[in-house]
């Protein structure tokens, strides 16, 4: 059986039409996949399976559609290459919050970097499906638009370290 580590993109975590995270659990249940776990209220979960990866992230947008009503777009990796992801960090010495890994479906186009708009400190690097991103200055301040990114969903490093971690608990 594959660990897989899925993170949804755009999900409301509060207001109205959110997703508590104890319905996500469930509907992984339902879906068949063993032991759903939780990790903070952004749309992170781990569980494990004998689907392949692309049938797992349509088996979710599925259900999540249904709950939602609309489209929630979900990106899946393994527990190996969460593991991965963590390792490849080229920040690996700048704190964890301030390193964002933007999760994509596919590897980022050779020109993802060179088509951002609004970078001033932050800096980028591509990785295998990923783009990693520092902000020095913080996330929360920056104005960096990656259009190649705008179907992904992004995570801290402290997030995927700790992803990591889970999924390789078993």
């Amino acid at each position: 059986m594959t660990r897989y580590v899925a993170l949804l993109r755009a999900v409301n975590v509060g207001g109205t039409g959110k997703l508590p995270m104890t319905m996500l659990a469930a509907m992984c249940a339902d879906a068949g996949f063993a032991g759903p776990r939780t990790f903070i209220a952004s749309g992170n979960v781990v569980f494990g399976s004998d689907l392949p990866e692309g049938a797992v992230k349509a088996e979710l947008e599925t259900r999540l559609a249904t709950y939602a009503g609309k489209p929630v777009g979900v990106m899946a990796r393994t527990a190996e290459e969460m593991a991965a992801i963590r390792d490849a960090n080229p920040f690996s010495s700048e704190p964890g919050n301030k390193v964002a890994v933007i999760f994509l479906d596919a590897p980022p186009p050779s020109d993802a970097l060179e088509r951002a708009k609004g970078q001033t400190d932050e800096v980028m690097h591509p990785g295998a499906r990923e783009i990693y991103v520092f902000y020095p200055s913080g996330q929360g301040r920056s104005k960096l638009r990656i259009p190649a990114a705008a179907a992904g969903t992004a995570r801290n490093m402290n997030t995927v370290a700790k992803l990591a971690e889970i999924a390789a608990e078993g």
